[in-house]
């Protein structure tokens, strides 16, 4: 199993999606875009690619942002859905999904950073890779913007603040607007990079103080995480038979 993360930020990093491939013992490459290393050229090798958040949008022009090149992203993303390799993105990653199918993006009705909790919805309850979901999971939060759905997407999982938190595009390409993989070094990483907002906010009803964010245990959500990535790779697998 070949996994390749595409990450745009030092900040935004795998988190615990590395630490379950590692454990695995799957082959780990990386496209870190902010050092200016290169997307991949070709995606036969690659059976899972990861797209990782950032700061940026699908939006943002090599002019704001020069190490992020979206249409380039946005065209490995459909390379590997049209040779059926799994895919999932999480918050800028899902929107780019979102971009790669023709769906877009838009801004979520709130801004979330925090701990708060998704809710899933009946698709989401009866989708096989998501049934040991709890109907109501606290997990971490750090946008302003969603992906886009397609005519053949579900919505798996919303939130108080926002309609789109996990979106199946097929049964091997995943959005996860929320963040599963964080850590408390990532978390770390995020509030030192955020610092000011988080401390200063009196605008958006879902953004948590930095103890606040600071004090969740992210072992269950990861765990959750872990069985979901489990799945995923079983699926890609049957479907190489």
């Amino acid at each position: 199993m070949h996994i390749h993360f595409i990450q745009h930020e030092i900040f935004e990093s795998p988190g615990a999606i590395l630490v379950w491939a590692e454990k695995k013992g799957y082959d780990v490459t990386f496209s870190k875009v902010y050092e200016y290393q290169p997307l991949p050229d070709l995606v036969d090798d690659i059976d899972l690619l990861i797209v990782i958040g950032g700061p940026q949008s699908p939006d943002t022009t090599l002019i704001e942002c020069p190490h992020f090149n979206a249409e380039a992203e946005i065209a490995i993303i459909q390379k590997c859905i049209q040779a059926k390799k799994a895919v999932v993105g999480i918050c800028l990653g899902a929107q780019l999904i979102g971009n790669a199918l023709g769906a877009g993006y838009e801004h979520s009705p709130e801004k979330e950073i925090g701990v708060w909790p998704i809710q899933l919805t009946n698709e989401g309850a009866q989708d096989e890779k998501l049934k040991h979901f709890a109907s109501s999971l606290p997990v971490g939060h750090w946008h302003s913007d969603m992906p886009g759905v397609t005519a053949g997407s579900k919505i798996l999982a919303i939130s108080e603040g926002c309609p789109r938190q996990i979106i199946a595009y097929s049964d091997l390409v995943y959005g996860f607007q929320c963040h599963l993989e964080l850590t408390t070094e990532v978390v770390e990483l995020l509030i030192a990079n955020d610092e000011e907002v988080l401390l200063n906010n009196t605008k958006h009803r879902f953004i948590q103080k930095p103890d606040e964010i600071r004090a969740f245990n992210f072992t269950e959500m990861n765990e959750v995480l872990f069985r979901f990535l489990d799945k995923l790779v079983a699926e890609k697998k049957s479907c190489n038979k």
